[in-house]
């Protein structure tokens, strides 16, 4: 099974490529615990979603190291890997997103794939959630892990969650802005300015996605009608919008795996030293070996 992991953000808000900061003792990346995860579950191959100016220093920090371990491949998400004809501005310079980052795999992929993010800490876990869902799902049955909002948040500031709503035991995803005030949580769809308060065990969605081929289709329908119809100056074409659209016309049933689990990554600069206190307490508790790969 494939393991796509999108890693062409730079990091904006972080500061820096921070798909690459030292989380441990050892030097390790985040994607190190989760290929050593992934593993575990099953996974037998990574394919890595980059910049093509990043390829040198990606390979060499993570690559290399993993690819002793695991079938490792590469592909690049490019500006300009667009439906032939469009035309966008020369100011841009931001990916177009998480969808457009998916549909650069087309070509490589296999008919079973999990997605992750590539500055996300999923743990164990999940990797055996969708690897289970993923040796039994039918074509058109998609998976997610569904996180506690109140499990996935910054305390430094407002983060971008796909907001899992559930009706009469179908789920849609819409995705929002969601930061914490006065000790309560509230959530807005993106481009919107419509807050209002969720509760703390409203589930998340962290890109943590198990699909088939079905998905690659449909982004090669839905890339087209977005570069017809968005702002293409600062518009995104993402997954979350492109699973539900499937949901809402009967494509695909979402099934949504819920956990405990609590969310780890770096959104911001300040986010990083409690994270690296995290994986020592975990490496202390023995939910994971001091020496990684060892």
């Amino acid at each position: 099974m494939d393991l796509v992991v999108m890693a062409a953000g730079m990091g904006s808000r972080f500061g820096g490529l921070k798909q690459i900061q030292p989380i441990d003792n050892d030097e390790n990346f985040i994607i190190d615990y989760s290929v050593y995860d992934a593993i575990r579950a099953g996974f037998d191959r990574v394919i890595f979603i980059i910049k093509e100016e990043n390829y040198d220093i990606f390979r060499s920090t993570i690559g290399n190291r993993l690819s002793k371990i695991i079938k490792v491949e590469y592909v690049f998400q490019k500006l300009d890997d667009v439906p032939d004809g469009v035309q966008f501005p020369a100011s841009r310079v931001k990916p177009w997103g998480t969808a457009h980052a998916i549909y650069a795999v087309r070509d490589i992929v296999s008919d079973r794939f999990a997605v992750i993010n590539a500055d996300d800490f999923y743990g164990y876990e999940s990797y055996k959630i969708i690897a289970d869902f993923l040796r039994s799902n039918s074509d058109d049955e998609f998976a997610s892990v569904g996180y506690y909002m109140k499990n996935t948040l910054s305390d430094k500031g407002a983060v971008k969650r796909g907001m899992f709503v559930e009706n009469n035991g179908v789920y849609s995803l819409v995705e929002s802005q969601v930061e914490r005030r006065d000790g309560k949580l509230w959530a807005t769809p993106l481009d919107q300015d419509n807050w209002r308060e969720i509760p703390e065990d409203t589930l998340a969605s962290m890109n943590m996605f198990g699909f088939t081929r079905k998905l690659i289709d449909r982004l090669g329908v839905d890339i087209v009608e977005f570069f017809n119809t968005e702002n293409l100056e600062k518009g995104e074409f993402l997954i979350p919008f492109v699973v539900d659209n499937m949901v809402q016309e009967g494509e695909v049933v979402l099934k949504v795996e819920k956990t405990p689990a609590k969310w780890y990554g770096i959104t911001y600069k300040e986010d990083l030293e409690d994270f690296k206190k995290a994986i020592d307490q975990m490496i202390a508790d023995g939910v994971y070996p001091k020496h990684l790969y060892n």
